[in-house]
């Protein structure tokens, strides 16, 4: 038995690219599954960032020889790809993965993954360690690329991997990617933030700003048009601080510039831009370039001044709607949505007014809005927070039907005007209507034939209900 301990050792220890470890993985699983390829089940919680790593993990998974499933049950191996900005998606994240004991009871060979912003954190990597003992492997953000590696350790070693040092290497290129869709397309450019926002993990789970080079987003956008995707939605933490101290002078703007003039019949799009980096130069630039759809999703997160200090978010609500007077002179079709904390530490019911307020002047096509909540390590959590969470609930409340006021006016304006949409799915209904959302992201539900989902077609808008959109094609 040591011998074999130390021949796993060994073999461990040999310096292998990636592409060699994926070799080995296919391998071993062939040895495990002789007769049909395994199956992996993957879940992804959180932001768009989150599923555009998910799909590189998939891509991978492909490689090393793995069909896949929507199904945990018939799954050989399950990730969670996590999400740690708010404490639900947290608790939903723990609760799912309990929920795999008894499945693993019945599987012995089956593989538990965890990934993702959760996973960069040590206390809930310690959490996992001690309390489920069935989990295989955990990783952070850093160590996505070497996903297959942390595989093989798994498979040759028998033992549990938890990788979550922070390394900042430059960013990795040449992933493999399985996308979800046909027709629409991730593409990040950047990853990491520096604003460190006092009440955000995800400079702590994602780390510093990395670019990559406009050679190597360019490269893979030509790789999304040449596959017949229709949309391209810009990926990073910050999307207008891409470029910044790089050698080459290539901005957002610039960027943004380059990929409108490739070749193709496409949209863009881009998030999540931060106020106090959106430049009347993006705005010109957005305004100058066809391909990019007239939406900017802009979080402004309170409309009260001392708030935003507190938070650190580094502009004022006099500098926020400033940027919104501007947008819309270049821009007059813009659709800006955005993105609104309730109750952050401190605040006032007159300071949370001033929020509402402002959602009133603006009137904003659509907002996600969030109750405060707490993360471990940031400098909000430690401050002072005397509101109760009921009082809270009730502000949430107020700004929902104030939001829903300014939504149903927006749609009541829209009926009779006809705008280009592009075709995503059936309703959940399956009642022979489809969605499709406009260059303003905003959805309307038509009837259809199936075959038009990917594409882009004309809807006139028939009906509104409150923010619900009904319409007929032209």
């Amino acid at each position: 038995m040591s011998t074999l301990r130390n021949d796993i050792a060994r073999d461990l220890a040999l310096p292998r690219t990636q592409n060699e470890y994926t070799e080995l993985v296919r391998a071993l699983l062939h040895q495990r599954c002789p007769l049909a390829p395994p199956k992996a089940f993957v879940h992804t919680y959180g932001c768009q960032g989150n599923v555009a790593d998910s799909e590189r993990i998939k891509g991978m998974l492909a490689e090393m020889g793995y069909e896949f499933t929507d199904a945990r049950e018939d799954a050989d191996f399950v990730l969670f790809n996590t999400c740690a900005v708010r404490e639900h998606a947290e608790d939903r994240v723990f609760g799912n993965v309990g929920a795999l004991k008894p499945l693993k009871s019945d599987k012995k060979d089956m593989i538990v993954a965890l990934c993702g912003c959760m996973m960069q954190q040590p206390h809930v990597a310690d959490r996992i360690r001690q309390s489920y003992p069935f989990v295989n492997l955990v990783f952070g953000t850093f160590a996505i690329h070497r996903f297959p590696e942390l595989m093989y350790r798994v498979l040759r070693g028998g033992k549990r991997v938890f990788e979550i040092g922070e390394t900042q290497e430059p960013v990795p290129e040449g992933l493999p990617v399985r996308r979800d869709s046909m027709f629409k397309a991730w593409l990040p450019i950047m990853y990491g933030c520096n604003n460190f926002c006092s009440y955000c993990v995800v400079p702590y789970v994602r780390g510093r700003e990395r670019s990559r080079t406009p050679e190597a987003v360019l490269a893979e956008a030509k790789e999304i048009i040449a596959g017949g995707a229709k949309e391209i939605t810009l990926l990073g933490q910050n999307v207008n601080s891409y470029g910044k101290n790089a050698s080459d002078g290539v901005n957002f703007p610039k960027l943004l510039k380059m990929i409108n003039d490739l070749p193709g019949d496409f949209h863009i799009r881009f998030m999540t831009s931060h106020p106090k980096d959106c430049t009347k130069e993006l705005l010109d630039t957005m305004a100058a370039c066809e391909k990019a759809d007239r939406h900017l999703h802009l979080p402004f997160q309170s409309g009260n001044n001392r708030v935003l200090k507190a938070m650190n978010r580094g502009y004022t609500r006099e500098s926020y709607l400033e940027l919104i007077r501007y947008a819309r002179k270049v821009m007059p079709d813009i659709s800006i949505t955005s993105d609104i904390i309730v109750g952050f530490p401190g605040e006032t019911y007159d300071e949370f007014r001033d929020t509402v307020s402002l959602i009133e002047e603006v009137k904003f096509t659509s907002l996600f809005t969030f109750i405060y909540s707490p993360r471990v390590g940031t400098r909000a959590a430690a401050m002072e927070d005397p509101v109760p969470y009921a009082e809270k609930s009730r502000w949430f409340t107020e700004l929902l039907k104030a939001q829903e006021k300014i939504a149903a006016a927006r749609s009541a304006d829209m009926v009779g005007k006809t705008y280009e949409v592009l075709v995503e799915n059936e309703t959940k209904e399956a009642n022979g209507m489809l969605t499709g959302r406009t260059g303003g992201n905003i959805n309307i539900d038509f009837a259809g034939d199936p075959a038009l989902i990917g594409s882009y077609r004309r809807v006139r808008v028939t009906e509104a209900k409150n923010w619900l959109l009904f319409g007929e094609l032209v």
